[in-house]
Formats: C-alpha cells, sequence, structure tokens
C-alpha cells in the first residue's frame, strides 16, 4: 500500500527536525567546576556557570572551557647558581586556581605553561641571592618570596597562585662531601670544647674541694689547738693549786705533804716506764725503799687528818672531859712518833726485799 507524502508534510518534518537541531544547539550543559565563556561572532559576551545554559545557535559559540578547581603544575628540576658560586639542582611545585574565567582565557595564553616559566625563573632570581647555606636553611623564606611575587604576576590574568612548594634541594656530590667533612669536624670541635669544658669544671670542682677540706681542717687543728691549751691552762692551775698547797704544807713544818708530791711523782714516772711500747724489761735504778716511805708518809697524812677532825669534833660533844684535848694531843704526837718509826721500818722492810 503505497503512502503518498506531500510536500507540505514534508516541509513540516523538516521544520520539526530543524527546531530539535536549533533546540540541541541551544542548551549548554556546563559540569560542576568548570565554567565556559561565550563567543558572539568572535566575541567574548558572557561566562556560562554549571548547570543548564542557554545560547543562539550558529551566532553563539563556546570560547573556552575553564578549570575552576585548584589546579597543580609540577615545576622541572633546573639548575641554580647561588651567591657564592655553588651549582645545586632545584624542582617544587605550583598551586593555582582561576578566578576569572573570561581573565584566564583571553588575558593570556597557553596559561598554564606561563604559570610555569614565570615560577622557574623567579625560583632562580630568588635562590640566585642567597648563598648555599640559606638555601638549604631557609626553605620557608623561599617559599614565601616566590610566592608573593608570581601572585602578583599572575592577579591580572584572574589567577590565584596559592603555594608554591621546592621539593629538592640538590648539591653536587663533591660539595656534599665537603659539607659532611665540615659539619664533622663542627661536630668534633664542640665535642672537644665540651670536654674541655667538663674538665675546667671539674678541676675547680676539686680546687674547690680541697679548699673546703685544706679550710676545714685548718679550723679543726685550730679548735683543737684551743681547746690544749684550754686543757694545758687547766692542768697548770690544777698543778700551781696543788703546788700552792703543797707549799703551804710545808710553810706549816708538815713533811708529809713533801713526801706525799715526791711519791705521787716517783709512782707516775714508774707508770710511764712501764706503758712504754718498745721496753718489756727494765732495771729500777732507784731505792724501793724511798718509794715505800713516801707511800708511809701518805698513809701518815691520812691519819692526821683523822685524829684533827675528831680533835676539832671533841668541844662539840658538851659531855667530855676538857683534858682530852691535851690527850688527844699528846695521842697525835705519839702517832706521829709512831709514823716516824714506821716509816723507818718501812724503810727497812723496802731496804729488805
Amino acid at each position: 500500500m503505497d503512502i503518498e507524502i506531500s510536500g507540505f508534510s514534508l516541509l513540516v518534518i523538516a521544520i520539526v527536525v530543524l527546531a530539535i537541531i536549533i533546540v540541541t544547539m541551544s542548551v549548554k550543559t556546563v559540569p560542576q567546576g568548570y565554567e565556559y565563556t561565550i563567543e558572539r561572532f568572535g566575541r567574548y559576551i558572557k561566562t556560562l556557570s554549571p548547570g543548564l545554559g542557554m545560547i543562539l545557535p550558529i551566532v553563539d559559540r563556546i570560547g573556552a572551557k575553564l578549570n575552576m578547581m585548584e589546579t597543580v603544575l609540577d615545576v622541572p628540576q633546573q639548575e641554580v647558581i647561588t651567591r657564592d658560586n655553588a651549582l645545586v639542582q632545584v624542582d617544587g611545585v605550583v598551586f593555582y586556581q582561576v578566578l576569572d574565567a573570561a581573565a584566564a582565557a583571553y588575558e593570556v595564553r597557553n596559561l598554564e605553561r606561563a604559570i610555569l616559566n614565570l615560577t622557574m625563573t623567579n625560583i632562580r632570581t630568588v635562590m640566585g641571592s642567597m648563598d648555599l647555606d640559606e638555601l638549604l636553611s631557609r626553605r620557608d623564606d623561599i617559599n614565601t618570596r616566590l610566592l608573593q611575587v608570581v601572585d602578583d604576576a599572575t592577579e591580572p590574568w584572574g589567577v590565584k597562585v596559592t603555594r608554591i612548594e621546592i621539593l629538592d634541594i640538590t648539591p653536587p656530590t663533591d660539595l656534599v662531601d665537603s659539607m659532611a667533612r665540615q659539619m664533622k669536624a663542627e661536630r668534633d670541635k664542640r665535642a672537644t670544647v665540651l670536654v674541655a669544658e667538663g674538665d675546667r669544671q671539674a678541676a675547680v670542682l676539686r680546687a674547690e674541694g680541697e679548699k673546703q677540706a685544706q679550710i676545714l681542717a685548718a679550723e679543726g687543728r685550730r679548735e683543737s689547738a684551743f681547746r690544749d691549751a684550754e686543757a694545758r691552762e687547766r692542768e697548770a692551775e690544777a698543778e700551781a693549786k696543788a703546788t700552792t698547797m703543797v707549799s703551804e704544807a710545808i710553810a706549816r713544818g708538815d713533811v708529809n705533804a713533801v713526801n706525799y708530791f715526791v711519791a705521787q711523782r716517783y709512782i707516775d714516772a714508774l707508770g710511764k716506764f712501764a706503758d712504754s711500747p718498745n721496753q718489756k724489761t727494765f732495771f729500777l735504778p732507784v731505792d724501793a725503799a724511798g718509794i715505800i716511805g713516801a707511800i708511809g708518809g701518805i698513809a701518815e697524812i691520812a691519819r692526821d687528818s683523822m685524829e684533827q677532825r675528831q680533835a676539832t669534833k671533841g668541844p662539840w660533844d658538851g659531855g667530855g672531859a676538857p683534858g682530852r684535848a691535851p690527850g688527844g694531843g699528846s695521842a697525835g704526837g705519839s702517832t706521829a712518833g709512831g709514823s716516824s718509826a714506821g716509816g723507818s721500818s718501812a724503810g727497812g722492810g723496802g731496804a729488805r726485799s
């Protein structure tokens, strides 16, 4: 069965197809993170944001599709000569973001290449004005200076440079070896200085300790000498007092006091002989009878003292006969005579021994 299509039907179909094509050409979908520039007869008129956009077909067209997200560029490795003529290899990265799509599309040709070349040029400028030691120890300062210079230069392009990072700085191998030797020498120097400082502190502390020890020893000797002198003074006072008492007794005619004094010295001398560490046997070049007689004299002094005390006590009794005192005195005299006899017998006994 033949279907006849009239000319009018063909025209309608053609118009519908053309309309569909026109609508399809008019509607543009922009993905998130991108912006499209629209040109009419080659002239920029507007920018399409992410989403659906309408343009006039045939008259308008898309000029540039720009990525509005932050983008990273690798800076290739390059050689840089520092201020002290050291040759180093440097590479890094640049982070940038397009803020104005129209300026980025029409103010510069090949945006990424322009940013890359600008960064490499300023790396040589900034790092070439620094010494090698500064170059290796002040990367943050280098990054800050590079960021400021490159960001100011790219601002008319509608681009914001957010970060510039120097990844690696590689000096020549022989220079690295020299730096290692220098570092080792510096550390050896510090170690030597620290050891010397420690020895000096130890010597000072030892000297201080010896000084304090000598001071304390001197103070001890002084205190000991003071106390020895005080002891000798007390001993001298006691000796003087004893000598005075003996002298007074002799002045009163009491010979037994002299015997006591001589016997005490005699016995002390014999004791020193006996205590001598290098003398085990010794002879007495003295008369032993004299010693025994002196001891007898001490006993007579004790008896005289007892009789005098009893004689002094008699008058206080009240019931005693008045004639006891002379009798006591007579007894005392006979006792004295007996003591002399006793001394003689003692002396004789000593002679016999």
